[in-house]
């Protein structure tokens, strides 16, 4: 929660690349050449992304993380300070900075290469310097697009009471090593739960994969599941969240939600206010093509909140 008469502070470790897209007509299949129709850079990473959407829902957001000393560098920087991130503790390497090689064809399908250039020297010397001011969030938000060594020193190493993490587990990895205990809410798509655990899709399956997780030391699991909403998975219960009619048009849309979810309840509410609160705000991302520069402000998910309660 929010420290007394402060601003919801929320950190965010992770990557910051720059995505280079292709449209194309349909994915290719092996060994096979397809023409592209439009080309661009955005940028791009987990990390940045959530950070992004997390500043333009009016909190303060510190981002970590690593970019290299090239021009890509300076344009993630600058794309972050632009839409209020603070990236006083984002360093510079003598490495690439990271890219995403990303195929789209007309339904929204990806196909992805991720070179992880600078995001791979994110370390535990680099943890040490960032640590007391990471520590002093009300809220921690993670992935796995650093280095998953990383991502166990940093539960290891936090306080244990605060800030609140949520770890979302994308691209997923094997979350076995990882002191799960340390993780407040796990949000992983319908897709991460189908690597990591088998997971057909169905509301059974999705509940009986989350308990895997639980039974690991995750306090709760919330499965975003696109339009059909979120499901959440407590020791006590399970229970699924009506999603909106939008359809995803951008990956984007899933750090929409793990950045709503986190401010929500980095701001004292309950899970259930913040799980409804971060299906508005993927929603509104998925109304957008190539959302990235356009997550929701906070007056824009209260006001689609109240139309569609309305």
């Amino acid at each position: 929660m929010a420290r007394d008469g402060g601003a919801v502070r929320v950190a965010v470790l992770g990557s910051l690349h720059m995505d280079l897209v292709t449209v194309v007509e349909r994915l290719p299949g092996p060994g096979e050449t397809v023409f592209g129709r439009n080309f661009f850079r955005r940028p791009g990473g987990k990390g940045l992304a959530q950070a992004v959407a997390a500043a333009r829902l009016g909190v303060e957001v510190l981002l970590f993380g690593l970019v290299g000393q090239g021009p890509f560098g300076d344009e993630l920087l600058g794309a972050a300070k632009e839409n209020g991130v603070d990236v006083t503790f984002v360093e510079r390497v003598r490495a690439q900075t990271g890219t995403a090689t990303i195929l789209v064809d007309e339904g929204g399908e990806t196909m992805t290469a991720y070179a992880p250039g600078a995001n791979a020297l994110v370390d535990a010397a680099y943890l040490s310097r960032v640590l007391p001011v990471l520590s002093a969030a009300d809220v921690l938000l993670l992935q796995l697009e650093i280095p998953v060594s990383v991502v166990a020193e940093t539960l290891r190493r936090l306080p244990p009471e605060r800030p609140l993490v949520i770890l979302n587990p994308s691209p997923a990895q094997d979350l076995r090593d990882l002191p799960l205990k340390r993780v407040d809410v796990l949000v992983p798509g319908v897709r991460e739960l189908q690597v990591l655990a088998g997971c057909t899709g169905t509301s059974e399956e999705i509940e009986r994969a989350s308990r895997v997780f639980l039974g690991l030391g995750a306090k709760a699991v919330v499965v975003m599941a696109g339009p059909a909403g979120a499901y959440l998975v407590e020791p006590e219960g399970f229970a699924h969240f009506s999603g909106f009619s939008e359809e995803a048009t951008d990956p984007a849309v899933e750090d929409a939600f793990c950045a709503a979810l986190g401010v929500r309840l980095g701001s004292g509410r309950g899970l259930y206010e913040a799980i409804g609160f971060a299906n508005a705000a993927a929603a509104l991302t998925a109304t957008k093509k190539w959302a990235w520069p356009s997550f929701p402000t906070l007056s824009e998910v209260l006001e689609y909140l109240a139309r569609c309660a309305g």
